[in-house]
């Protein structure tokens, strides 16, 4: 039996989901989880690993009503939804998915580049944790988005999540051509002294990657950007990591 929509008039929009994995252990720190991929998002960054989910089409590939039909099923099983993307905070129907799955009795985790700040403004006091994408130096977001001004919504997205108070991780995906050394120590610098407690880098993961130069030349970057590099990174925060492909 399928979960009921949200009525017609209520003033909500149904969520539109392009995917979903039905258990994590490493999308939401310290939770067993469900991830529910949401259609869509304005940028188009080279290394994003889920281009098939950046247009949105007119249907959605997966009913929400079906998603929430699930996680009613899942309840006692697992302990937490994380909306994930594509790039959630562009769905208007994000604030009511999130209450559905609160209501059921889940903690909720959100992965966001920072795209849309007003909607995450919205919905940070109905999420548990938060995983913000930090892609570059405000100043040079155009060169990873390949967007115009990316930089600014970027910004204001890590201004409301720090003023939220809300438990949250900043990541930067880290591939030379985009980000020098010495910028990702700046950038380090910047988000230490904003207030950031815990930072990730991601070293560049070449499967799945939408970008085939960068894939190229990213195939033996584990080692990258070096032992000093990650040692002073590491100085500047209480939770620091690298993260392998």
């Amino acid at each position: 039996m399928h979960a009921a929509r949200i009525a017609p008039g209520s003033g909500a929009r149904t969520l539109k989901a392009g995917g979903l994995v039905p258990f994590t252990a490493t999308d939401f720190p310290g939770l067993l989880a469900a991830v529910v991929f949401v259609q869509g998002c304005p940028w188009r960054c080279g290394y994003c690993h889920n281009p098939h989910l950046q247009p949105r089409t007119a249907d959605s590939p997966i009913d929400w009503a079906d998603i929430l039909a699930f996680l009613k099923r899942r309840v006692g099983l697992i302990d937490g939804v994380v909306f994930s993307g594509g790039e959630p905070t562009m769905d208007p129907g994000l604030g009511a998915a999130i209450r559905q799955a609160r209501e059921l009795g889940y903690k909720v985790g959100l992965h966001t580049g920072g795209t849309h700040p007003r909607r995450l403004a919205q919905v940070l006091p109905l999420v548990d944790w938060v995983g913000l994408d930090i892609k570059a130096g405000f100043e040079h977001y155009d060169r990873i988005t390949q967007v115009a001004g990316s930089g600014a919504p970027a910004r204001a997205s890590l201004r409301a999540v720090l003023d939220s108070g809300v438990d949250f991780e900043c990541r930067t995906t880290a591939h030379p051509d985009l980000i020098g050394a010495d910028e990702l120590l700046d950038l380090g610098r910047m988000l230490a002294d904003l207030g950031v407690r815990r930072y990730a880098v991601q070293i560049f993961r070449p499967q799945g990657c939408a970008d085939a130069d960068l894939n190229a030349r990213g195939q033996s970057l584990r080692d990258w950007p070096g032992k000093d590099v990650r040692s002073a990174l590491a100085a500047m925060f209480p939770a620091f990591q690298i993260r392998l492909p």
